[in-house]
């Protein structure tokens, strides 16, 4: 009676730990990271044009970026490698926190390379969109090519941060589409014949095979505002600005894959 007692318990026991263990690995697999780059929605042959730095064809902005990085200019004739060396190593991991607040403004990547030129070298600022400061962007840029998306929620940042997340949220324009609609509801579903990727940053600035160039995240973003027929925010604005730090927080903890190539 007692032997057959002792292996009812036994069995109950090990269904017990069944049952908690198979809880277990369901919990662990709820909780793994969904979050995708569009990277791996292209074809294997645009995933092997942006692995091989000689097939990648925004080597040329990141070769004529380094160029401008060490070219002294004004009247102090002073190169971004006066301050920060010649070849650009120390900018190691700084587009991963980018936007950031700096002096109690946001300010994105493109916006502190022109600041930059305007306090330190006392020259004028680069265009958005402009040749030099996309070939400036991507250089700085894939210098942190492989890490880790560092940006954080801080008291610094928090109403941009918020304010980044109503932009996200909100539908616009005569589609009357937000962009959660496209990149959050309906990620992988078919547009058009292509798939909806989840709108991660994580490959900007960017050659689009579609646009036979470099492009940074402002002028994707522009794009999509013209799609659903809405007003655009101005390239360099508060408001792109904190719509771009929202994206960069969402895609938090994702690599960076600068310069990446898309469709």
């Amino acid at each position: 009676m007692k032997i057959r007692v002792f292996r009812l318990w036994f069995l109950a026991c090990l269904l017990t730990g069944v049952v908690v263990c198979s809880a277990t690995a369901a919990k662990v697999e709820a909780t793994k990271d969904a979050r995708q780059s569009s990277y791996q929605l292209m074809t294997a042959e645009n995933q092997a044009m942006q692995n091989d730095p000689n097939l990648n064809p925004a080597l040329f902005w990141v070769i004529d970026g380094h160029s401008l990085w060490k070219q002294k200019v004004g009247k102090k004739e002073a190169s971004c490698a006066s301050c920060h060396g010649e070849s650009g190593s120390s900018m190691k991991g700084v587009a991963a926190q980018y936007p950031k607040v700096i002096k109690g403004k946001l300010q994105t990547l493109e916006g502190q390379i022109n600041r930059c030129r305007s306090d330190k070298q006392e020259i004028a600022t680069l265009a958005y969109e402009s040749k030099d400061l996309l070939a400036l962007t991507t250089f700085v840029a894939s210098q942190s090519k492989g890490m880790p998306i560092a940006i954080e929620e801080s008291l610094q940042n928090k109403q941009d941060l918020l304010q980044g997340k109503a932009y996200f949220n909100e539908r616009m324009g005569q589609l009357n589409l937000s962009c959660a609609q496209c990149h959050q509801d309906r990620a992988g579903l078919k547009l058009g014949g292509s798939l909806i990727p989840q709108g991660h940053p994580t490959a900007y600035p960017i050659y689009r095979i579609e646009w036979q160039g470099v492009g940074s995240l402002q002028r994707r973003l522009r794009n999509c505002m013209s799609g659903v027929r809405a007003k655009q925010f101005d390239y360099g604005s508060i408001e792109m600005a904190q719509l771009e730090l929202y994206l960069m927080w969402r895609a938090r903890g994702m690599t960076l894959e600068t310069p990446g190539v898309r469709p």
